[in-house]
């Protein structure tokens, strides 16, 4: 099932994704490639917002399982958002696209504080809006964030751009007989624990009814494909 026309999208991009090629950090060129494809799908009339996770650079729940404080690993990785969207930003905005950074913990140096009617106005003036720190609070990952701003944005969907093309039966880089699916529903998703995304932004978008797209970032032009109803997806939805 194709998805509807849409006008407002969030973008979720994992942390990994920024590496590019190297082990860890941000690799500035293909920030580069991943900022031309934002580009590219912005100059077709949508509207978009971005939410980039921070697992290049820090991720709170592998500091936990290492000892630190769960609250204090997650408010690091909150922190290491805002550097993405910052890096993100840089790179959107050498390429001529107006871009404004709301975070969620408020820094107000770096980026604006997340408040929703800025945020409106900004995209209706074409500005992509880049939503970092999550939702500000410890024990919620940037899946949820993105989520929670989708529901918030009144977004037409939710794409999440990852390091493998849809959502599978089973882990594919573990088992090479796993079935990717074309569509699946919140609900299977949630009782096979499909691992989309955690189990509180799939139920969020389901209670919300926002579909949920998981495709490859890591393909060149994939993002314009899947908009276009083309490409390797699977759309997560109701019934």
């Amino acid at each position: 099932m194709a998805l509807p026309k849409l006008k407002r999208v969030l973008l979720k991009l994992s942390g990994e994704v920024l590496m590019g090629t190297q082990q860890g950090g941000i690799d500035p060129a293909f920030v580069m490639e991943l900022a031309q494809e934002v580009k590219a799908a912005k100059d077709t009339g949508l509207e978009i917002c971005l939410v980039i996770g921070g697992g290049n650079i820090f991720r709170g729940v592998a500091g936990a399982a290492q000892g630190m404080d769960r609250a204090q690993a997650d408010y690091m990785g909150m922190l290491a958002t805002v550097m993405n969207a910052l890096a993100m930003q840089n790179a959107l905005e050498q390429i001529g696209v107006q871009t404004r950074v709301q975070s969620a913990i408020q820094m107000d140096t770096v980026c604006e504080p997340v408040i929703r009617r800025r945020a409106e106005r900004h995209l209706e003036k074409g500005r992509v809006v880049i939503f970092a720190a999550g939702v500000g609070a410890p024990y919620f990952t940037t899946d949820s964030g993105a989520a929670l701003r989708a529901a918030e944005m009144k977004c037409d969907a939710l794409l999440k751009g990852t390091s493998v093309d849809g959502v599978y039966d089973s882990d594919p880089k573990r088992n090479a007989a796993a079935v990717r699916f074309d569509t699946v529903t919140y609900d299977r998703v949630l009782a096979d624990n499909l691992k989309v995304m955690d189990a509180s932004a799939v139920a969020l978008c389901r209670d919300n009814q926002i579909p949920i797209v998981v495709f490859s970032i890591r393909e060149q032009g994939n993002l314009a494909r899947v908009l276009a109803g083309e490409g390797v997806q699977t759309i997560v939805q109701g019934s």
